[in-house]
Formats: C-alpha cells, sequence, structure tokens
C-alpha cells in the first residue's frame, strides 16, 4: 500500500534534514517539495519507518508493507498545485510498478484513528480519485446507522468502540466540512466504499 503524510514543518528543507536524521528514526521512501520537487528518500523495496503503530485491515505492521510519501505542508496551508502534481505522477509510478490498487492509497490518519491526523483537512482525496490513483465514495444506498463501525472495518478501517472517532477519521478524509453526528449521507458514502472496495482478507503484500 501506499501511506501520504505532511510534514507539520515549515519548509521541505526542514523536513529533508529531520528525515536523514537517524537520531530522529523516522524516514520516509519520497518526499516532495513545495515546487513539486521530488526526493527520493529511501529505496521502495527497503522499509522505511513513516508508519508507526496502526494498521490498515489486517495488514499490522504497515512499515514493512507500504511505501510513504512525505509532503512538504505545515499542516493548515493548501498543498500547491505543483505539489500535487508531482504527487500524482508518483503515485501512478509507484502503483504501476508494484500493482497496488487506487483504494490501498490511504492517508496516515486512515491506518492511525486518533493518533495521527495528516494529510488533514486541506489535502484534496477527489482530486487524486479523479486522477485514479485514489478512490471516492459515489452515491450509495442508504444503510442503518448501527453498521457504520461494520462498513468501516469491511473497508479497513481499524475496528473501534469509539464511534466519534471513526466519524471523525472517516469525515477527516471524505466529509471535511460536515459537522453533528453520523447521519444517512455519511452512511450512504461508507456503504459504497465498504462494496465497492472491501478489505482483502488474504493479506495483500502492497
Amino acid at each position: 500500500m501506499i501511506v501520504v503524510h505532511y510534514t507539520a514543518m515549515q519548509t521541505a528543507e526542514a523536513a529533508c534534514r529531520t528525515l536523514c536524521n537517524p537520531d530522529n528514526e523516522v524516514s520516509a521512501h519520497y518526499l516532495i517539495a513545495e515546487n513539486g520537487e521530488v526526493m527520493s528518500m529511501v529505496a521502495e523495496e527497503m522499509r522505511a519507518w513513516h508508519g508507526g503503530a496502526g494498521r490498515w485491515g489486517d495488514v499490522t505492521d504497515v512499515n514493512s508493507r507500504s511505501i510513504g510519501i512525505e509532503l512538504a505542508n505545515d499542516g493548515y496551508s493548501p498543498f500547491s498545485a505543483a505539489l500535487m502534481d508531482s504527487l500524482t505522477d508518483l503515485l501512478r509510478g509507484i502503483m504501476g510498478r508494484w500493482d497496488i490498487p487506487a483504494e490501498r492509497v490511504i492517508g496516515h490518519s486512515d491506518m492511525s484513528p486518533g493518533r495521527k491526523i495528516d494529510p488533514g483537512l486541506r489535502f484534496d482525496w477527489r482530486r487524486l480519485a479523479l486522477e485514479g490513483v485514489s478512490v471516492w465514495p459515489e452515491v450509495g444506498q442508504d444503510a442503518p446507522l448501527d453498521q457504520f463501525a461494520q462498513l468501516m472495518a469491511r473497508f479497513g478501517y481499524t475496528a473501534t468502540h469509539d464511534a466519534d472517532l471513526l466519524l471523525d477519521c472517516f469525515r477527516r478524509r471524505f466529509r471535511p466540512h460536515a459537522i453533528g453526528p453520523l447521519d444517512a449521507a455519511d452512511m450512504a458514502m461508507i456503504a459504497d466504499l465498504a462494496n465497492r472496495f472491501p478489505v482483502d482478507q488474504s493479506a495483500s503484500n502492497t
């Protein structure tokens, strides 16, 4: 799979220094600067320390099964067009080389609900979906509210009894402007995603 992050730092240069310092015990396969420059940090076939604790579907050691991409962004600012263009091109290349489907391009917050929030509310997941390098929900059928956690797990999110945490994680990616309790729109969207992209319980290697 591929995990998208933001650096939460002011510049790509600062992020590069952090990622290249072994004392920090953090690394990523790629870093994309604000101007679109792509920096290769770790070979794709090697393990990088970008994911930390978390899971997606039945993959619990995400670092050993994923490619991590850091985006130069402070967490509050819009992502530049140049950066997004480079990310799209990079994703296409990685997905082609490793046969990774679009539904296995996820955010750090997807695999670590409550622990991580990147790539954040300003990240344009819908654009990536339109480019064919991520997924976006279509208009789905209604589903009972009490099936939310089950449908989230079927799509890949960690099963948890914290319904508010699950909802926050889902909306962070798919409904960043929504407020209030779980509603029919949330259910229609997650039902569509879970039905079209159920997590592969056989644990794909990517």
